[in-house]
């Protein structure tokens, strides 16, 4: 079982865990995933709000699962149905859903709208997915790095593409859990000033490293992890199509990227996956490929979250 609750019932972002309660989250997780739950039912009698403000399939299926997995109820609220903001303010709806439910998986766009609801409401908010970043995506990359290498610390994970929610997530992560992570991004798409900071911080306090350039061939170079996501992030305007084609082009995860990492390198794609933009067929359906695994574990990662939160 896990040595560490977190410190809040909500799970906004993994800015608030420490190293310690990542690890714990993340071996707790594969420890489910290989054992089962086994009659674990922390949600017996429970019913969850999954809010999606966004489309979903893998989150969708994931979270309903995992729920009914460990003895809840979900049901699905869309944004026509709650129209945050618009219909009523949204501290009005979280002092109503707060009475109807036992907790809310939110998948939305900006985070202080996230943020915003988490305020107004007595039962867990978990992050599904905000433009800022998306925790429960990084708690699964984390776990499947894990089950393929059997370790976190010391490995390097490579982030090549758009930097978007999922890299700052990922860069959270990795710099809590001792590892290198190096991101190259073309021109105008780094990941936030902020988040680096944050990260660049985390480093030192973690023993990690942290590199944010504009060279996929630097990034990728004897990396342990190779990742990469689509280049234009739902919600995002891609603006001139070929031209965002020209500038991404070299960042596309193909085999001859992939020849500077280590000869056992793992790669990873949170899908969906626009394949022959930032991944190859070959890539993704090879053998160096975890992507499935890595889909799969979002059910195990958010299994073990559940539980923190409601164990």
């Amino acid at each position: 079982m896990v040595r560490h609750k977190m410190r809040s019932s909500d799970f906004l972002s993994l800015q608030p865990l420490d190293g310690d309660e990542l690890e714990d989250l993340i071996e707790e997780a594969l420890r489910l995933k290989n054992e089962g739950t086994k009659g674990l039912k922390p949600l017996a009698g429970k019913s969850i709000a999954l809010l999606f403000e966004k489309p979903s399939m893998r989150t969708r299926v994931s979270f309903e699962v995992a729920i009914r997995r460990l003895g809840g109820y979900s049901f699905v609220l869309t944004d026509d149905e709650v129209q945050l903001g618009r219909r009523e303010s949204i501290p009005d709806a979280g002092r109503v859903l707060t009475r109807y439910v036992d907790g809310l998986v939110v998948r939305t766009f900006a985070q202080e709208r996230l943020d915003e609801l988490a305020a107004s409401t007595d039962v867990p908010v978990i992050n599904a997915l905000t433009d800022l970043c998306h925790p429960c995506q990084a708690l699964a990359d984390m776990l499947t790095v894990l089950e393929y290498k059997g370790t976190l610390r010391g490995l390097k994970l490579a982030y090549v593409g758009d930097g978007n929610n999922v890299t700052h997530s990922l860069m959270r992560a990795g710099t809590k859990l001792g590892m290198g992570v190096a991101v190259a991004t073309p021109p105008g798409r780094e990941p936030l000033d902020e988040i680096v900071k944050e990260c660049t911080a985390n480093a030192e306090t973690y023993g990690s490293a942290l590199e944010v350039g504009g060279d996929p061939k630097v990034a990728v170079a004897d990396a342990d992890v190779v990742y990469t996501d689509v280049w234009v992030s739902m919600g995002r305007d891609a603006g001139d199509k070929k031209k965002l084609l020209e500038t991404f082009m070299p960042f596309q995860v193909n085999d001859s990227l992939l020849e500077l990492a280590r000869d056992d390198v793992m790669v990873l794609h949170c899908l969906p996956a626009h394949r022959g933009q930032e991944i190859t067929d070959e890539v993704i359906d090879g053998s160096r490929s975890a992507v499935w695994d890595q889909a799969e574990n979002r059910l195990h990662a958010q299994v073990a979250l559940l539980e923190m939160i409601y164990g």
